[in-house]
Formats: structure tokens, C-alpha cells, sequence
């Protein structure tokens, strides 16, 4: 048999295992919803709080969604008391639109909810909703619930935006994310990523985002060290291939509550 020939049977062989099962396909990448609610005390912070708990994340988890994500700024931050951050996993699209569709049959979330869902226009439990849809990177199709140890609130996640000058540009950064190595670096360097998402629908396009999540703050400003410190991150960064890729990067640190899944 010549090499031609083995290479071809090779191929027919592989095909077959994953046709079979043998070999696992490739998970589906995922869609990601991240809602924004902007509070304007502590009254709706309460309002929304209690309607994510007791009636919006157990509807949810009914709904065959299994890890929701609900955050709040850290202390420190200017944004404490003033947002309120859920992060939904979703299958597909169709998921997402389905959804609400979905809850509007749910007798138990329409109970749970029902101060948040009837509230009064003149009282609304929060000031906007900003919204902002992702698919996941190729690198990492899955999100992943992050492996920590610590309580909750001492813990701070971090989630990044970057923004890119262009669409072509902002293309390059997250090709240097799949393909350039960035994203096995942070996995290395145990970042505990959640996510890594490309950004289809929002309000600073075009731009990525991902959260890495630490023990605490010191764990964070360590991790971040030894980040800047590698050889490989700076042998990356100066890749001629990967220039001028990034216009802006905000980052927004915050914290589980009790009830997150994540």
C-alpha cells in the first residue's frame, strides 16, 4: 500500500470512528446572553435581587438551563449597588428567542415573579436593560464553571471587552485568541476562564469579551503578574501578525451572589 493509499484509509477510518462514536465530535459552540440591569437604588437593586433568586434562575434551570450567572460589582468599584450582571448559556439562537415564550407558560416563575413582572410603570424595578449577545470562541466552545474555593464574595471576576478600530482588526484579536495561543496561555496560567466570546449584538461592536475569575484581589494581581512575566505572552505580543488590534479595553471586576451558579 502506498502512501496515498494509507493516508486515504487512515481518513475512512477516522470518519468512521466519529460517525460511530468512537471519536467524539467537537462540541457546538455556545451563545451567550449577558444582561446589563441598570439600578438606580437600593430599592430595585432589592427588587431585581429577588426576582433573579426566587423566580428568574430557578425558571431557568426548569428551562434545561444549568448555569446561570448572576454578578455585582465589587465594592470598590464606582458601579457597586448600580448593576447587576446575568450571564445565560444558551444551545442556540432559537433558544434565546424561544425563551421568553417559554417563561410566559411557566406557572411557578409567573408566581415567584410577579412584583417584578406587575410592577407598576410608575415604580419600575430598574432604570435599562442593556443586553449584549456572544458565540464562543472556537478555542473554547463551552463555557466552564470556574474551579475556586474561596467564599463568594471575596472572590473577583474579571470581564474584559476589547474593541477593535475596525471589523478586519478586531477579526486579528480574536484569531490571536484561537489561533495565536492566547487562549491555551490563560489555561496554563489557571485564569479560570468562564468564557471567551465573540460579540454579534451590542453596544460597543465591534469587540470581544471573556471573564477570568480568582480567589481574591491579591490572587487576581498575581495571576495577571505572571501573565506579563511569560516568555510566550511576550513573544506573542510582538508578533508582527497580531498589531494595533485593540482601540479599547475596559474591564469590569465583580462577584458572584450566592445564588449564581457560577
Amino acid at each position: 500500500m502506498n502512501k496515498p493509499q494509507k493516508r486515504t484509509l487512515l481518513f475512512s477510518l477516522f470518519m468512521l470512528a466519529l460517525s460511530v462514536g468512537v471519536i467524539a465530535a467537537p462540541p457546538k459552540r455556545e451563545f451567550y446572553e449577558i444582561k446589563m440591569y441598570h439600578l438606580k437604588d437600593k430599592t430595585q437593586e432589592a427588587a431585581v435581587e429577588a426576582f433573579l433568586k426566587d423566580a428568574y434562575v430557578p425558571a431557568l434551570h426548569r428551562a434545561g438551563i444549568k448555569n446561570v450567572g448572576v454578578f455585582k460589582p465589587v465594592p470598590s468599584d464606582t458601579m457597586s449597588g448600580k448593576l447587576i450582571y446575568v450571564f445565560t448559556p444558551l444551545s442556540s439562537l432559537d433558544q434565546l428567542l424561544s425563551l421568553p415564550k417559554l417563561l410566559d407558560k411557566d406557572t411557578k416563575y409567573l408566581a415567584a415573579g410577579k412584583d417584578y413582572l406587575d410592577a407598576p410603570f410608575k415604580n419600575p424595578p430598574y432604570v435599562r436593560i442593556e443586553t449584549t449577545i456572544l458565540q464562543a470562541f472556537t478555542k473554547m466552545p463551552v463555557h466552564a464553571k470556574p474551579n475556586l474555593s474561596s467564599p463568594k464574595s471575596e472572590r473577583v471576576y474579571e470581564m474584559r471587552s476589547y474593541e477593535g478600530h475596525t471589523e478586519r482588526r478586531y477579526q486579528n484579536k480574536v484569531k490571536m485568541f484561537n489561533d495565536g495561543g492566547e487562549v491555551p496561555l490563560f489555561v496554563r496560567l489557571g485564569f479560570n476562564a468562564v468564557f471567551y466570546g465573540e460579540v454579534i449584538a451590542g453596544s460597543h461592536q465591534p469587540n470581544l469579551m471573556y471573564m477570568t475569575t480568582f480567589e481574591n484581589k491579591a490572587d487576581r494581581d498575581a495571576h495577571w503578574k505572571s501573565f506579563s512575566d511569560d516568555a510566550e505572552w511576550n513573544k506573542l505580543k510582538v508578533n508582527p501578525e497580531y498589531q494595533n488590534n485593540v482601540s479599547k479595553n475596559t474591564s469590569f471586576y465583580m462577584y458572584p451572589t450566592e445564588y449564581s451558579d457560577i
